[in-house]
This record gives C-alpha cells, sequence and structure tokens, in this order.
C-alpha cells in the first residue's frame, strides 16, 4: 500500500485515504462444563429446567452451554438435553461431547454451523436419551462432564489506513521511505493545528515522546508551549535529521525594512526552535539553531540570548554573548538599557555575574 501511496503522491495526489478488506483466520475455542452429583441434579431438577455454564469468550463473542438434566421440553422429559447458546450475533461451528473417565468424547454431537442471534441456541433435545440402556454409563464418579468446541468465523475485516501526507518536504527517497513505511498512528495537537506522525519515529528520535507516548493506546498527543510552525520544523528534523536553513539570514545593515521584518522573524524561530529542541532532547538540533543565533547577537539581542543560553546550557551561544559584551564601549551602553535591568530579574545566574565583574 505504501509504494502505492508514494505514487500517487508523486503524481500529485496529496490528500489520499485509504482502505482494506481482507478475510480473517476462524478462532477455535473449547470450554469443558462439569456437573457433579449428576443423578441427584436429575431428581431435583425438573423438565424445562436448565443447570448453566459460567459465560467464556470465543472469537470476540461470548457463550454458555445450558444442560437440561430432565429434557427442555416435555416430550424429551427424562432425557439430557444440551445446547449452545450465544450472547451476541455470530456465525460458528460447534460440537458438543461427553467425556468418559480417560478424557474422550463418549458421546458426540454432529458438528453443526449456525447464525447465532443474541439469546438463541442450538443443540440436542435428547443428546442422552432415556431410550437408552447406557444413558448413566458416561457419568464418572456420578459427574457429567461435557466439552465444547466452537470455532467462529469472524468473517471479512475492512480497516482503514491514515495516509496522511506529510506537513514538511520529505527531501529524498530515504524520508519519503520513512514516512510511508507504515501508516501515520501518531496525532499531536500543536497551537491549534493538526499534524500526523509515526510513532516508531518519535520513540526513536526522542526519549520525552517516548515517555510521553508510553501506554498511550489512542496515539492522541497535545503539545503545549510551541506553535505549530516550529513544531512542524521539529518533525522534519526527526524524519530527515536535516536542520533547517536557518544560518544563512542576511545581515540587518541597509537591509530594506521588510527584509528585516523577515529577519526578526527567522530569528525569533530559530530562539523557539532551540527551546523546543532542548525540550525534547534533539541536541543537533539545537546546535543549529545556535549556530544560527551566533551572528544575530547585537545590543537590541544579547540580553534575551544571554538569558536563552543559560536557560538551556548553550555554552556556544553565551560565549558569543560574553564576546559581544567585552568589546569597547559595548558594556557601558548595554548597561544603560533596559535589557540589563530585565536580564538582571529573569536570569540572575552566573552568565549575569560574569558581566558585572567587567565593571570598572
Amino acid at each position: 500500500m505504501s509504494a502505492l501511496v508514494s505514487a500517487l503522491r508523486s503524481a500529485g495526489r496529496q490528500h489520499i485515504t485509504a482502505s482494506t478488506v481482507a478475510a480473517r483466520e476462524p478462532v477455535t475455542g473449547s470450554h469443558v462444563f462439569r456437573i457433579h452429583g449428576y443423578r441427584q441434579v436429575r431428581k431435583t431438577v425438573p423438565n424445562g429446567t436448565a443447570v448453566e455454564s459460567p459465560t467464556f469468550d470465543v472469537g470476540g463473542h461470548r457463550w454458555k452451554v445450558q444442560c437440561y438434566p430432565n429434557g427442555d421440553r416435555k416430550e424429551a422429559d427424562g432425557s439430557t438435553s444440551i445446547f449452545l447458546t450465544s450472547l451476541g450475533d455470530a456465525t460458528a461451528e460447534f460440537k458438543l461431547s461427553v467425556l468418559d473417565h480417560h478424557g474422550e468424547p463418549s458421546v458426540n454431537g454432529a458438528v453443526q454451523q449456525q447464525r447465532y442471534s443474541a439469546n438463541r441456541y442450538w443443540g440436542w433435545i435428547k443428546f442422552l436419551d432415556k431410550e437408552n440402556p447406557n444413558h448413566s454409563k458416561h457419568l464418572e464418579d456420578d459427574c457429567l462432564t461435557v466439552l465444547c468446541d466452537v470455532t467462529v468465523d469472524p468473517g471479512l475485516r475492512a480497516e482503514a489506513e491514515v495516509v496522511a501526507a506529510p506537513p514538511f518536504d520529505l527531501r529524498g527517497q530515504l524520508a519519503e521511505a520513512l514516512w510511508n513505511k507504515h501508516p501515520a498512528d501518531v496525532t499531536v495537537h500543536v497551537g491549534g493545528e493538526t499534524f500526523a506522525a509515526h510513532r516508531w519515529v518519535l520513540e526513536a528520535r526522542s526519549a520525552v515522546f517516548k515517555a510521553d507516548l508510553e501506554g498511550n493506546a489512542t496515539g492522541e498527543l497535545r503539545v503545549d508551549d510551541m506553535d505549530a510552525e516550529v513544531f512542524k520544523t521539529l518533525l522534519q528534523f526527526m524524519y530527515t535529521d536535516s536542520a533547517p536553513q536557518l544560518d544563512t539570514m542576511a545581515e540587518a545593515d541597509n537591509q530594506l525594512p521588510n527584509q528585516q521584518l523577515d529577519q526578526a522573524e527567522a530569528t525569533s524561530k530559530a530562539e523557539r526552535l532551540l527551546v523546543a529542541a532542548d525540550r525534547h532532547g534533539l541536541e543537533d538540533l539545537k546546535i543549529a539553531c545556535v549556530k544560527a543565533l551566533r551572528p544575530r547577537v547585537d545590543m537590541g539581542s544579547v540580553a534575551a540570548m544571554l538569558s536563552l543560553a543559560e536557560r538551556h546550557g548553550c555554552a556556544v551561544l553565551k560565549e558569543a554573548c560574553m564576546d559581544f559584551l567585552s568589546c569597547p564601549g559595548n558594556l557601558k551602553s548595554f548597561m544603560a538599557t533596559d535589557g540589563f535591568e530585565q536580564l538582571r530579574a529573569s536570569c540572575p545566574s552566573a552568565a549575569l555575574d560574569l558581566v558585572i565583574k567587567q565593571l570598572p
């Protein structure tokens, strides 16, 4: 199915659903029902009254054996009637047998195939006929042992497959093969959007996702404190192992206003992506974010960058901030900005101590 879906996507069909219908193998189960003190039971249980087994499960359906020690109706009075009852709708073959003291069938009912409806039953009115002179020889130590064999036909199985298109550029046959290996079985809700993904990829790439998915049978995840754009990039990295092009941002000097705005947005995304990468243990992605942010350290961003580096253990980014502040005049200018006060309040840490130590 995955190869077919891949071919259809290559032909320009991106929104694809798929389903499969297949025959399922029959399921067989057995139940042993024993009635001790059977001669006394026959004396006390009147005609038309049943002794029932507990319910048992075969093929996803519930069943029980009903034994009428003195027949289920007037014309069977004195004989033993035995039936199999279904508590739901099912198609099944069944056989009822009386076992001797060796556990071998001494009396067999012919195999029957029936379409069972709820609370309907099939079997034999005179399974042990009172006219049979050997009626009582089938009892072992005054115990009647009945074996019920049931084979359930589960019919056809129709399954819908989630063949969602990836929310990112697959970039190559390997990534495409990863996506199409199995239908997506995880749904992630992030920032008002929903993304399809594969459990095995998320668990293999991130210990955090693995912990979130442990014991999660539904495959539904909700990721807070992250926007959809960042998660889309995070997902792309986990599938393709290629970092986004965050380090190609041009310098802000002599740029048009729109270009400066685009660069500010790219810087903001790199910062948010670094937080997400650190949270989910994606170290290579975190390194790519730091590489993109280092050239963007300036008077307007150094406070936020230093705080970011300290919170998320980015030694390289912290060093870039310290190098910037060590340039002549930069530290004094920085001390006069609101950014310094914000840094003092938000990050009273070793990074801030290093800055203060450089004062005259």
